[in-house]
């Protein structure tokens, strides 16, 4: 008979050697079977408020749940804190169950987006990391299974323009670090050619700025590098698909968010418009955010936010969703190492996964910070993440280093 902690072993070396299905299988249904399973019990949740919101499950057998949400979570800690009650006492592996519960539960405080849906993302991935943590599993085996060992990033660039002094510096870093693929931001409320500063309707001025960033980071990258281009949707329907035709002939990896999201009609009309391909997701929550946006074929690509927009498996059905309509998915991306793993797990269980975001590498000083943020290092090497056989998301938070970075009178974990 094989045992839990052999099976775990060969799991975690890709099952390298000569283990067959059928002793596999029976291997799975012996060290899972519910005399084997460990029993928890959630004992605490708290949370820690850094550059995004950190939330911690504590079980009644040490073992604890790191979770990250992001951008909606201004009022994320009171949010979790409200959580408390539906999760003490709860088995952390019914990770469904209490998303469930937690997210219906919520139906008249908000549950269908926002701050809500962030909070509760943290709480999910942190369930995720308990449960991989408990079953000595990575979470992308309890994801359905690899099909990817590697995750494609792709860099913000941090630059834009010929006239920026730190463009060569930024653009030289982008090749050195041996990315595949890079994104910048055209939008610009500051451009002095703009005659209104409510109406996002750009002007032919402001149309040719735009165009010339994407004409010099194309001059400036090798070809191997695809580029991306973010608007941010800040812009009309008008101005959004000028800007997609006239951006054809650079043959981009993708626009993102020419309009606003609130209008998928609007946003299908510009995909419908051009043959550059057209990216959105980022501002919508849950599975049933993503329904209209695919169901009307309004985008090329899909960018769910995982942090936020309900966690990992809720992230893993929105990719099998996307699945249906040919449609790959490259998720927006602002969180810390732990955060950014834990997408890569989603990533390597799903077929569809395009790309990944990148946010840290301008300037120096947040580069540091993300290579001291876990005591793994920078995870990042040559344009890819290598998703771990460890238990869990599979990194451990510099604890020491993050705490000095905490948001002024935000608590530690307390």
């Amino acid at each position: 008979m094989i045992s839990r902690r052999s099976l775990f072993k060969g799991a975690a070396g890709s099952l390298v050697g000569l283990l067959n299905l059928r002793e596999l299988s029976a291997a799975v249904q012996t060290s899972t079977s519910p005399s084997r399973r460990p029993k928890l019990k959630i004992t605490d949740v708290r949370t820690a408020f850094v550059r995004s919101l950190h939330v911690r499950i504590y079980t009644d057998q040490g073992l604890v749940g790191d979770g990250e949400g992001v951008d909606a979570v201004s009022g994320g800690s009171s949010i979790v804190a409200g959580f408390r009650f539906a999760l003490v006492g709860q088995d952390p592996l019914n990770v469904e169950a209490i998303f469930e519960r937690l997210r219906t539960s919520g139906i008249f405080a908000g549950a269908q987006a926002g701050q809500y849906v962030a909070a509760l993302s943290a709480v999910e991935i942190a369930l995720w990391d308990l449960a991989g943590k408990a079953l000595g599993l990575p979470i992308y085996q309890l994801l359905g299974g690899r099909v990817r060992e590697r995750i494609r990033i792709y860099c913000d660039s941090g630059t834009n323009n010929r006239s920026d002094p730190k463009a060569g510096e930024f653009i030289s870093q982008i090749i050195d670090l041996g990315f595949t693929a890079a994104k910048i931001d055209i939008d610009d409320g500051a451009d002095p050619a703009r005659f209104d500063r409510v109406n996002w309707t750009a002007n032919n001025a402001e149309i040719e700025h735009m165009v010339d960033k994407v004409a010099f980071m194309r001059e400036s990258l090798p070809k191997r590098i695809d580029l991306a281009a973010d608007m941010h949707g800040r812009y009309d329907a008008g101005t959004g698909k000028r800007m997609a035709r006239e951006l054809e002939p650079f043959k981009l990896l993708w626009l993102e968010e020419p309009v606003p999201p609130e209008n998928v009609d609007a946003m299908r009309d510009v995909r419908e418009s051009t043959h550059t391909p057209i990216c959105g997701g980022e501002n919508l929550f849950l599975r049933h955010g993503f329904r209209e946006l695919l169901e009307k074929r309004a985008v090329d690509i899909i960018m769910p936010d995982i942090q936020k927009c309900g966690g990992l498996l809720e992230a893993r059905k929105i990719a099998d969703m996307a699945h249906t309509y040919y449609v790959p998915m490259a998720p927006h991306c602002q969180a810390s190492p732990m955060g950014t793993m834990a997408s890569c797990h989603v990533l390597a269980a799903i077929p569809n996964c395009l790309v990944l975001e990148w946010h840290w590498g301008h300037p120096a000083e947040r580069m540091l910070q993300w290579k001291q943020w876990v005591k793994e290092g920078d995870i990042i090497e040559r344009g890819f993440v290598t998703v771990p056989d460890r238990p869990g998301i599979g990194l451990e938070m510099n604890d020491e280093f993050v705490r000095k970075l905490q948001r002024p009178g935000a608590t530690w974990f307390a």
